[in-house]
């Protein structure tokens, strides 16, 4: 099925599907409730949920899971069920696949993701999955997903998850600079890039990569609207308009929370089209 754009009133490049339908849920307890106690809300929505949520709002999402086992030795929701669902629902469903690097087989999984299931891009945690995303133990995957001509997102900045617990529950923020990624921009120049949210504290650095590297885009999900940081806004308003794509990061942040917080910035609403759809579809070849 071809998506009627023409219905959407926008793309949200950036939604979890939380558990399997056999249970699967790749993060440990711990980081769950100090995420729901971080963001105020949050949810353990299936992919069916995902799409039936979307539906209602006449918007399409970017849906994918965390593949973090190496790390956390638990297994989430499967690429295979996302790619399935979203297969079941193309009008308001695309389905990023998600490949820990650590795997021994991760360059084997991504090809078949690719070739047998339709996934439409790739989705990396470099804080959960613990690593560098300049780190070449990636680059023969991420060579897989230039060659397919699909886009990788990567989480920058903080993490709500392990925020306030001893240790940050283990997770290391110093995986999520932006900086890492202008790296793999320069080495995958074919490789569609998204910076995944406000990279708080490297907001400048992400700002600069993606004002630098062509093919680099920045999603504004994981902060409420209200909470940009002024910089941020300030490009998002000029040089970057373009290139900032509408992401919630449901279900710790809603669709509706996120569009209702963003009448209260000071980006333009004559840029709502480019940054609700518009960029998002020409990033996904939608349009």
């Amino acid at each position: 099925m071809t998506v009627d754009l023409d219905r959407i009133v926008a793309i949200d490049v950036h939604t979890h599907a939380e558990v399997g339908r056999t249970g699967e849920d790749g993060l440990r307890p711990e980081w769950r409730a100090a995420a729901k106690k971080y963001f105020g809300e949050g949810g353990t929505p299936t992919v069916e949920d995902v799409a039936a949520y979307y539906r209602e709002r006449n918007m399409l999402a970017v849906v994918f899971t965390v593949d973090a086992e190496t790390v956390t030795g638990r297994a989430s929701v499967r690429n295979e069920e996302i790619a399935e669902v979203a297969a079941a629902n193309p009008d308001v469903l695309i389905p990023f696949a998600s490949v820990d690097p650590n795997r021994p087989n991760a360059v084997d999984e991504a090809r078949r993701l690719i070739s047998e299931h339709g996934v439409r891009g790739f989705k990396f945690h470099p804080n959960l999955q613990a690593f560098f995303p300049n780190d070449r133990l990636a680059y023969e995957l991420y060579a897989v997903i230039e060659e397919a001509g699909l886009p990788a997102l990567f989480h920058t900045g903080h993490s709500g998850m392990g925020s306030g617990l001893p240790g940050g529950g283990g997770i290391r923020l110093k995986y999520s600079n932006p900086m890492c990624v202008d790296d793999v921009a320069v080495d995958f120049p074919g490789m569609p890039i998204v910076l995944a949210h406000p990279s708080f504290p490297w907001q400048e650095e992400a700002i600069s990569v993606a004002m630098h590297k062509a093919q680099v885009y920045i999603d504004l999900s994981g902060w409420s609207p209200k909470l940009f940081p002024p910089v941020l806004v300030q490009y998002a308003n000029t040089v970057l308009q373009d290139k900032v794509l509408f992401g919630s990061d449901y279900p710790v942040i809603t669709p509706d929370r996120w569009l209702a917080d963003l009448e209260k910035t000071a980006i333009k609403p004559e840029l709502y089209p480019k940054i609700l759809k518009d960029n998002a579809a020409r990033l996904l070849a939608l349009a």
